[in-house]
């Protein structure tokens, strides 16, 4: 039985607790915007109902970090204020803006999920069924973005290119540092 590279392993959990930190502080910043300057009560549930999730998938990730003794990104704080201000910054942009930056979070996630899944051996098995629950989540509210009005039509497509290169962007750098 092949095993998991320990460092492949520590990436993996190291920046999933970011992302799925990062997805919280991101619906946060989302809440925010919606509370104060673009109520929108529906919107606000759906939000809320999906920050639910990111909770559950970033507090697996946090007992992960401390069970295994691995040290979480350096960059938290960063990615905490980039997260809010993505939030918010689209939520003030409209309603299609605000789910845009969702679906276009989680197709990025979905790939990144997908690519620790096919890397995770036997040997890691739980947390493998983890990422596989947590991925099907995310898939989850992609569809729920796009029912409730994203879209990449016109200038939205800029939008869309600027949230997965700045997700793409803050993966790479969280396995690492």
């Amino acid at each position: 039985m092949k095993k998991t590279n320990q460092k492949k392993i520590e990436e993996f959990i190291r920046v999933d607790h970011a992302g799925e930190r990062g997805a919280i502080k991101i619906y946060e910043g989302q809440l925010l915007a919606l509370k104060t300057l673009c109520k929108d009560p529906n919107l606000q549930k759906t939000i809320e109902e999906m920050k639910i999730h990111e909770k559950e998938h970033c507090e697996f990730f946090e007992n992960e970090i401390k069970k295994r003794n691995i040290k979480p990104t350096k960059l938290l704080p960063l990615w905490d204020l980039l997260g809010v201000g993505l939030g918010f910054g689209s939520t003030i942009l409209g309603r299609k803006a605000t789910m845009l930056c969702t679906a276009s979070v989680e197709e990025v996630i979905d790939k990144h999920y997908q690519n620790q899944i096919n890397q995770l051996g036997p040997d890691e098995k739980n947390l493998k069924e983890k990422i596989i629950k947590f991925r099907s989540d995310e898939l989850h509210h992609k569809n729920i973005a796009y029912e409730e009005g994203a879209t990449k039509d016109g200038l939205y497509r800029i939008l869309d290119k600027i949230i997965k290169t700045g997700s793409k962007v803050a993966i790479n750098i969280s396995e690492k540092i």
